[in-house]
């Protein structure tokens, strides 16, 4: 089983940043894409981003010119760094991972095998 660990959401003011974390145990690979999503209360899952196992990013569209993705491959870990938060951009966020060679899209929920438990960023204006 793996195990996902988001951290570094909060509360923040408009206009500021927060890198969100998320780190990967129990029984990973070497290779493995990661992605974030989030969610409000009442609406789906919303993609952000994803990086794939051989370190390309992706972005959804709104969302390139504020958000960066990376992973740090020692740490079977990936990061998204938030610039300019909006109010708008309060959400739980969750991480996902899955794991080997993956050439399928990344902005799919059913394209992941483990999810985080969610973390809260709350924008306030």
């Amino acid at each position: 089983q793996v195990q996902l660990v988001e951290s570094g959401g909060g509360l923040v003011q408009a206009g500021r940043s927060l890198k969100l974390s998320c780190s990967a145990s129990g029984r990973t690979y070497r290779n493995y894409a990661m992605g974030w999503f989030r969610q409000t209360p009442g609406k789906e899952r919303e993609w952000l981003a994803a990086v794939n196992w051989i370190g390309s990013k992706y972005y959804a569209d709104s969302m390139e010119a504020r958000f960066t993705i990376s992973k740090d491959n020692a740490k079977i870990s990936a990061y998204l760094q938030m610039n300019s938060l909006k109010p708008e951009d309060t959400a739980v966020y969750y991480c996902a991972a899955r794991f080997g060679i993956y050439t399928g899209t990344l902005k799919r929920t059913t394209s992941y095998e483990y999810w985080g438990q969610g973390t809260q960023v709350t924008v306030s204006s």
